[in-house]
């Protein structure tokens, strides 16, 4: 037999996700591992007299989910600044402002979070009664002597443009916007009275990541890296709340959200396993010394880096060239806002297989997130071979049957992002492409089939892996009542496995966790409802009745308040 237990995990239904998909009825676990799993009689003859057990109440089990391109720290900073929802009218929006005024020093600024309704902040400004934002003006009745900025939107959260953030007349003049400022690129507008030619305070951006924001309004209020400790703490409990224990962020991480894990872990705080990739800051990329640069860099980021199972730092990500929007973004580094990612992280297109070659030569993994990279790839793996080095493409949207055998041949493995590809905007995809190629959309039963590793991801928008676990079994769109390329569906037992199994692969630790089986992490969840045998449409809005990471209790859900 195995030996004692420290816990017992009993009277459920174990759902392994081991290689044979068996079902047992209790798991036992000793320290942080699965010493065995079975019949209930046999685990109960590992307890003794120390043995705590946990009675799932014939609930179903899984393995810990694990989240492929989380953005985990976004979703603890969503409360730093006073929230507008609920606003109905500019004028509840004027009296939440004067509230806050009232609270606030003369001279000191007034920082909110954007007008609308979280977590999509959908139908903005339409959710007013006005149907319009309030300008500068209307601003300056409630607040005469404070700066007051209603921030913008993360724009990933919606995918919907522009942006829309508002100054009142004392933030506009530290910013140093007035009549005569002249926007950067056409990606930003400052709004104009029609009247008078002077701005109404209302910025608009063609883009789903913030420029004002980030190179105008310097002067107001930023989150602090106690603000980023804490919220990455808070928001390990939320995803634990749905059964992730572990996650891999794939888009790269700039220093300060490195160390911010770092000092969550140093505390012995941490709730969710975490493998990041690193973010550089390039600057313009052009006189880059990459060979030297990413030689230097192979001993924290080559192979699988610095870290431990709880925390680890490995491989890069990098996207094509730089921008003026960029550029401008990068004024605040070594801030990053909402992003969490150095925005100057682009390589030149021109320079962009130097760069993978040299990363390849020293075993630095890279991710991305466009398909634009399978040409570059198997020209680099000609030079280099890849195909034993996982590197990664995500936000898997529309691929094609030649893509699929290219990405299997390269040994490349995908992340989805269902939320926006499915979800939002399948039905746009597909009326892009046309029934001909409907199929190529997140086509995952052809890339399984195929033998490409695929896991599951939410991008935070919204944070359970069990709305990307219900698309891609049940292929729903928001806004039409038929299925998206239904015939890509995926059963929900190969549903699991992309959010368990190939969660694992992707980190390099298929050997200790991503399947409840003797030896690995006792990273387990009891659920709410069955995956596997709930109504379809019921699987969106399982959530976990019992987090278990390392065989401890990180999150119950009849303890939360």
């Amino acid at each position: 037999m195995a030996g004692p237990a420290d816990l017992i995990v009993t009277g459920g239904k174990v759902i392994t996700v081991d290689p044979s998909f068996s079902i047992a009825e209790a798991v036992a676990v000793r320290d942080d591992k699965i010493i065995a799993v079975g019949r209930a009689a046999d685990i109960a003859a590992l307890a003794v007299e120390h043995t705590q057990s946990i009675d799932a109440d014939g609930s179903a089990i899984i393995p810990g989910l694990i989240d492929a391109h989380a953005h985990m720290d976004r979703e603890g900073l969503k409360p730093v600044f006073p929230t507008l929802a609920g606003c109905e009218s500019i004028d509840d929006v004027l009296q939440r402002v004067e509230a806050l005024v009232a609270d606030t020093e003369p001279g000191a600024w007034v920082v909110t979070m954007p007008i609308g309704e979280p977590p999509y902040y959908f139908d903005v400004p339409d959710n007013l009664r006005e149907k319009r934002f309030p300008t500068r003006w209307e601003l300056d009745r409630v607040a005469p002597d404070n700066p007051v900025y209603i921030r913008p939107i993360w724009g990933y959260w919606r995918h919907i443009q522009p942006l829309a953030s508002i100054a009142n007349s004392r933030a506009l003049e530290i910013a140093g916007i007035n009549r005569d400022t002249v926007a950067p690129s056409e990606t930003i507008e400052f709004e104009k009275d029609p009247e008078t030619g002077e701005p109404n305070g209302i910025i608009r951006e063609w883009t789903y990541m913030p420029i004002a924001e980030l190179s105008y309004f310097t002067a107001a209020p930023r989150f602090t890296h106690d603000d980023r400790v804490e919220g990455l703490k808070n928001a390990m409990r939320i995803y634990n709340a749905t059964g992730t224990t572990s996650v891999f962020e794939e888009h790269g991480c700039a220093q300060e959200l490195i160390q911010a894990y770092q000092a969550v872990k140093a505390e012995g705080a941490a709730t969710v396993r975490a493998n990041l990739t690193f973010s550089a800051a390039w600057g313009a990329g052009d006189d880059v010394d990459y060979a030297g640069t990413l030689a230097s860099w192979t001993g924290w980021l080559g192979g699988r880096g610095l870290g431990d199972s709880w925390l680890r730092v490995a491989g890069m990500f990098t996207q094509f060239g730089v921008s003026i929007d960029s550029l401008m973004q990068a004024k605040s580094a070594p801030y990053t806002g909402w992003g969490g990612f150095y925005y100057d992280n682009g390589v030149p297109r021109e320079r962009m297989k130097e760069f993978l070659i040299e990363a390849a030569r020293n075993d630095i993994r890279i991710t991305t997130i466009t398909t634009d990279y399978f040409e570059l790839f198997e020209e680099v793996d000609k030079v280099v071979p890849i195909g034993d080095k996982r590197w990664v493409v995500g936000h898997l949207g529309a691929i094609t049957e030649d893509e699929t055998r290219r990405l299997a041949n390269l040994g490349i493995a995908m992340s989805t992002h269902t939320n926006r590809y499915i979800y939002k905007h399948g039905h746009l995809t597909r009326d892009e492409l046309g029934p001909d190629r409907e199929n190529d959309i997140v086509p995952l039963k052809r890339l399984r089939e195929a033998g490409v590793h695929v896991s599951l991801a939410t991008d935070n928008v919204p944070t359970t892996l069990f709305y990307p676990i219900w698309h891609i079994v049940a292929r729903r769109n928001m806004y039409v009542d038929d299925r998206i390329a239904p015939e890509q569906a995926l059963s929900r037992e190969d549903a699991l496995r992309c959010a368990t199994n190939e969660g694992a692969w992707l980190c390099f630790e298929e050997d200790v966790k991503g399947s409840i089986e003797p030896g690995k992490f006792a990273d387990l969840v009891v659920l709410s409802n069955d995956p596997l045998t709930c109504p379809e449409d019921d699987i969106k809005d399982i959530v976990a009745e019992t987090t278990l990471v390392g065989g401890h209790v990180v999150y119950q859900r009849d303890a939360t308040p």
